[in-house]
């Protein structure tokens, strides 16, 4: 009655360990393919690539971390059901080359946390010199039509002032003030009256302007925040991880295998 459970515990404790191995090992080859794949065509100076780029590194970095662990686990349960591992050196020793992958993502996670914040920084630069580009021609473009606007306006006001009936139907619906006509035979004060009511506009829609300059400004600000700080954190958390795994396992199987 006591062998047998002996019996099924020796009999699932391998094939969990190779179970362990197997999905540890086709996760980090998949994940490493993956990144291959993110990777081709490179255009390293566009920086919405580097962006975009980074951003999915980061993200799926998680992937080889948990693959690491479940093949460093399965060897584990190897030694623990007393199942010895073999080795002639360190080179044919799977653990040696998954502790040594560990070890160069901690240093490309690294590396990718500060490619990432500066990608940020010059992304953010781009659509801020974008906005403004975009409020200057907005004022240009506002300008140009309120002097379009001011000459037919004087256009159509000295034709008004000239014909009594069509001046007094315009005051009536409230399209131009009763005090007008006081510019029958002033051409210039017209041209003033106009030119104060175009500056009125003109500011109104500058005020509106500067505010939706304002506004997008805002926003190219927090989103660049928003990016820099998650894929940022993740990235150096990825590199500690990583960093962790690769150092201590190296560390453990050199004195391993000087002990040996």
């Amino acid at each position: 009655m006591t062998s047998e459970p002996a019996v099924t515990s020796s009999t699932v404790s391998p094939l969990a360990a190779i179970a362990l191995k197997v999905a540890g090992a086709i996760a980090i080859l998949s994940a490493l393919l993956d990144f291959l794949i993110l990777l081709i065509p490179p255009n390293l100076t566009n920086v919405q690539w580097q962006l975009a780029t980074t951003t999915q590194l980061v993200d799926r970095g998680i992937v080889p971390l948990v693959g690491m662990a479940l093949l460093l686990t399965g060897f584990w349960l190897d030694s623990s059901v007393g199942k010895a591992t073999q080795r002639k050196s360190l080179t044919t020793d799977l653990r040696f080359w998954v502790c040594a992958l560990a070890s160069v993502l901690g240093l490309i996670y690294l590396l990718l946390t500060l490619l990432h914040l500066n990608a940020v920084r010059l992304s953010s630069q781009a659509a801020l010199a974008q906005v403004s580009t975009e409020a200057g021609e907005a004022a240009t473009q506002l300008q140009q039509r309120l002097s379009t606007e001011l000459s037919q306006q004087q256009t159509q006001l000295g034709a008004l002032l000239e014909n009594d009936d069509l001046l007094a139907q315009a005051i009536q619906s409230g399209q131009l003030p009763a005090d007008i006509e006081q510019y029958r035979d002033d051409p210039e004060g017209l041209t003033q009256f106009l030119q104060q009511r175009a500056d009125q506009a003109q500011q109104q829609i500058e005020t509106e302007i500067g505010t939706r300059r304002t506004q997008a400004e805002r926003q190219v600000k927090v989103e660049a925040w928003r990016s820099g700080i998650r894929i940022s954190v993740i990235s150096l958390l990825l590199a500690a991880g990583y960093s962790i795994i690769g150092w201590l396992g190296l560390r453990r199987l050199l004195s391993l295998t000087r002990a040996a």
